[in-house]
């Protein structure tokens, strides 16, 4: 048989090749010979047509027939066929396969071989593919080579004992006397790995960790000598020397200074003569110094040292590499909840970042502008803000938006400011914000007395310019038809009135329920707020024509409104003015969530916030028919359903609800709650001139609970009697996340036995928040007629990080006071 080709020349001829066919004819080829030469047992060119059969298998060619050809190179004497024995393997082979296993004697003998080389290459081997069955074989021949005084093979043992630790944890131990003088080397390859090996140690063992903190003065010396050593060009770069292991020593004293005094007093002067003498004009330098930082921020180090990391990362946002700067943007902002002052002085700095090209530095500059706004500087930091919200990409303008809501909420220094920024956040961005912004600035308007007349007149500006934001449009809706008459009357104290009439008005909401730009859910709100105006202005006759022309709508939800207001003006016009007063003012009862309403003074006033909302949540078959007993005669309690229910057919067009335009709990977007047939008058309407419509929750002095706790999901159950019936229990669910990520499409249901009733209303959201960073709130009502031990199956369904989870959980252990 001729002599097979060499692999340079097999590497020539396929590189000729011109097309991808033509080649893999070339390789089947090649193959085909390879195989030949297998068969025959030609042991003179075995190395030679495994060398190219690795090379194929590097093109992405199947090579996996050579592998028992790779164990007998290894087996052979020559330390040749052994270099491209043990490259084979480890290549070819791993430890899912079990010819790894008939390595383990050729392994063990080179281990103990005479020649250093073949020693290093069977190290290289066991520390690249070696399986936990080989590592526990062989540990014992890789700790005695640790112990040799061959710096080349001290330190391709110290790696191949990393690998042993990561694959059987347990024989850590065996490593331990051998560590003892690995820092005494003087040979910066046995130094490096001996760093690394225990880096892997102290991460994995808290006692290895206590055992080598007294290793800290040593480490110390090393990264001084290195600091201070003169030119060296075996271990220099860029300047400076050996880079590589000073960022793992500084790694290590990381790990070994974290929450220990001593340690992190040891380490304070190398970490500043570090930071102090690093060059900066190359990448090495900052290297050394991001690692420097890091090391100077996890340990318990003096203040002035975590300034002066602090101003290194602030040299870092000024560098001109992308990368240094977003490194610089990261760290600042695990930083700035510890050191907020000194990331403060680098504000100016880090407000530039925001007009960088690079995406992903414009986002981390942006969440470090949020963490730096505090109360001094809200005007200067918002004013920054709101001009990247006008410029940014579609991507940033949600985030943007609700950082600028909270950060509002939180340092506002006047309620002008705070009402001015949101509308100019609706105005720019509106079609991005969160779902909540709606009632939440709504609740901040309501309570600003003294701005009513301000904001109308703002909102009402801002709607003649444009229509297309429909958060600022169902805000501005909800308004006027709230303060319509400070509108046409021209009030305003706060700047020039406008001079409006009443019809100018009408024809602006008019105009927003035909414009193909409005939503349902803004139509909803233009229409109330044109019927909430029949109280307000005297044009009370074009006010019944809309309404009635609504009444036909194709949109369910618009006609039943207007069904039902149409019915309030033809049967009981006597109360409209009652019903459609102005708003009282609206006690914030949630934070970081959807903003949820209770009544403060027992008025009658039924108009409260439109907000709007997440999808709503569909409920169990056996909920969607709530129980009229629950809202019954003169026990009126606000009740919103989250869909709409099945009207009873002999009800026709009689049907009337007082209740359709309200939402108390910052729910679903706004549907109709139960309608009522005009034959049960009592339901809704009976007494109503002697007692207010809703009556006031009264707390009943019952201990909340904890119902479930499990995978980072908390729900805890606060207790209220509905007054005066005690025989419904109120109990809202309080949802909270402690995990790094949002709980999505969060549902929650419940089921009781049949002797009870049970009413769920809609939650606050669909999204639990991580972090603790706000809660989910939904009520239950009960209704428990027979005083028997309250009983509850809760079902919970969620997404999290991409995964759905469903979970069913009992709840036996109510407080007595809530059932008896």
């Amino acid at each position: 048989m001729p002599a097979p080709i060499r692999l340079r020349e097999l590497i020539r001829t396929i590189r000729t090749a011109r097309t991808q066919a033509e080649e893999r004819e070339m390789i089947q080829k090649e193959c085909a010979a390879i195989r030949s030469s297998f068969r025959e047992e030609d042991n003179t060119y075995r190395c030679r047509n495994v060398a190219k059969l690795l090379y194929m298998h590097m093109l992405g060619y199947p090579a996996h027939f050579g592998q028992l050809e790779c164990l007998k190179l290894i087996a052979s004497q020559k330390f040749t066929d052994k270099r491209i024995g043990y490259l084979g393997a480890m290549l070819l082979l791993d430890e899912r396969q079990d010819v790894h296993l008939l390595m383990t004697n050729c392994i063990k003998n080179d281990l103990n071989h005479s020649t250093q080389y073949v020693q290093g290459l069977a190290l290289c081997t066991l520390g690249c593919m070696g399986s936990s069955e080989m590592c526990r074989d062989l540990a014992g021949e890789v700790e005695k080579l640790l112990k040799t005084s061959n710096s080349y093979l001290r330190k391709k043992a110290a790696l191949c004992a990393v690998h042993v630790i990561r694959k059987v944890p347990e024989l850590m131990e065996m490593f331990l006397p051998a560590t003892k003088n690995l820092l005494s080397e003087k040979n910066h390859g046995v130094l490096h790995t001996s760093v690394v090996l225990l880096t892997e140690m102290c991460e994995r063992s808290p006692d290895m960790l206590a055992h080598f903190r007294k290793l800290v003065p040593q480490l110390v010396r090393i990264l001084k000598n290195l600091i201070m050593s003169g030119y060296s060009p075996e271990h220099d770069v860029s300047g400076i020397s050996d880079p590589f292991l000073q960022v793992r020593i500084l790694r290590l004293l990381r790990i070994l200074g974290k929450s220990d005094d001593d340690s992190s007093e040891a380490m304070n002067d190398i970490l500043a003569q570090v930071a102090t003498n690093t060059e900066t004009s190359k990448n090495v330098g900052n290297a050394i110094l991001y690692e420097t930082v890091l090391t100077i921020m996890d340990i318990k180090s003096e203040s002035g040292l975590r300034v002066l990391a602090i101003n290194i990362l602030g040299r870092f946002l000024l560098n001109n590499d992308k990368n240094i700067r977003y490194v610089a943007l990261t760290s600042l902002l695990k930083t700035v909840q510890t050191d907020h002052n000194a990331v403060q002085r680098h504000r100016s700095t880090i407000v530039d970042c925001l007009k960088d090209l690079d995406v992903s530095i414009k986002r981390r500059a942006m969440e470090l502008s949020f963490a730096l706004v505090n109360g001094n500087n809200i005007r200067g930091m918002m004013k920054e803000l709101l001009y990247f919200l006008d410029s940014c990409d579609p991507e940033f303008k949600a985030d943007c938006a609700s950082g600028v809501f909270l950060a509002a909420e939180k340092y506002a220094p006047s309620k002008r400011w705070h009402i001015d920024t949101i509308m100019r956040v609706l105005t720019t961005a509106g079609s991005y914000v969160r779902d909540d912004s709606v009632p939440n600035l709504i609740q901040l308007i309501t309570n600003s007395v003294e701005m009513h007349a301000y904001t109308v007149q703002r909102l009402y500006k801002a709607l003649l310019d444009d229509i297309s934001q429909q958060p600022l449009v169902q805000v501005a809706s909800w308004c006027i038809g709230e303060y319509g008459d400070l509108l046409v009357s021209g009030q305003c104290e706060e700047e020039e009135p406008i001079q409006v009439t009443e019809d100018e008005v009408l024809d602006v909401l008019e105009g927003l329920l035909v414009s193909n730009l409005s939503t349902p859910v803004t139509r909803g709100y233009s229409l109330t707020a044109i019927m909430k105006l029949s109280t307000r202005f005297s044009s009370v006759n074009r006010i019944k024509k809309v309404v009635s022309i609504y009444g036909s709508s194709i949109d369910v939800e618009l006609q039943q409104r207007a069904v039902e207001y149409n019915a309030l003006f033809k049967k009981y016009d006597h109360m409209r003015p009652a019903l459609l007063e102005r708003m009282p003012i609206m006690e914030k009862t949630a934070t970081n969530g959807p903003t949820e309403i209770v009544q403060t003074n027992g008025e009658t006033e039924p108009s409260v916030v439109e907000p709007k909302h997440p999808p709503p949540v569909t409920q169990p078959a056996n909920q969607a028919n709530d129980l009229l007993d629950l809202l019954g005669g003169n026990d009126v309690v606000p009740v919103i359903q989250t869909t709409l229910p099945t009207k009873p057919a002999s009800a026709g067009g009689e049907l009337l609800d007082l209740l359709g335009d309200l939402s108390l709990s910052g729910g679903p977007t706004p549907a109709p709650a139960p309608s009522v047939p005009t034959s049960q008058p009592s339901f809704l309407l009976d007494g109503l001139s002697s007692q207010p419509l809703f009556n006031d929750i009264a707390a009943a002095g019952i201990p909340p609970m904890i119902a479930y706790n499990k995978n980072g999901l908390k729900i805890d159950f606060t207790f209220e009697r509905a007054n005066p019936n005690p025989n419904i229990a109120v109990i809202t669910i309080h949802a909270s996340n402690t995990t790094e990520a949002d709980m999505t499409d969060f549902v929650f249901q419940a089921a009781v036995p049949k002797t009870f009733q049970l009413q769920l209303l809609s939650p606050s959201s669909n999204v639990v928040p991580a972090l603790n960073q706000g809660t989910v709130t939904q009520v239950i009502r009960v209704l428990n007629p027979q005083k028997q031990q309250l009983r509850m199956r809760i079902k919970l369904t969620y997404t999290h990080k991409g995964s759905p989870v469903q979970d069913l959980a009992e709840v036996n252990n109510f407080p007595p006071q809530s059932w008896q």
